[in-house]
């Protein structure tokens, strides 16, 4: 867990290794967002419908892995 100190402007540094991590280079813009209570810093895409594009894409089906469920909830039912 790494801690960080409010500066007396309101300004913390985000490590190093985080900044590397989350590829947030100068420049890039983020929202700080109030979950209740904890607040988290989220970066903002230029393009988040480009971003997200393929996010979920896999070699298996989800769709095919479902009625494969049902299918075998049905036989054993039967």
């Amino acid at each position: 867990m790494t801690t960080l100190t409010i500066s007396q402007k309101g300004r913390v540094v985000i490590p190093a290794g985080l900044r590397r991590k989350y590829q947030l280079t100068p420049g890039t813009e983020v929202q700080i967002v109030d979950y209740g209570g904890v607040l988290s810093i989220v970066r903002i895409f230029d393009d988040p419908i480009q971003t997200g594009a393929g996010l979920f894409n896999g070699p298996d089906s989800l769709t095919e892995a479902i009625v494969e469920e049902h299918r075998q909830e049905r036989e054993r039912e039967a």
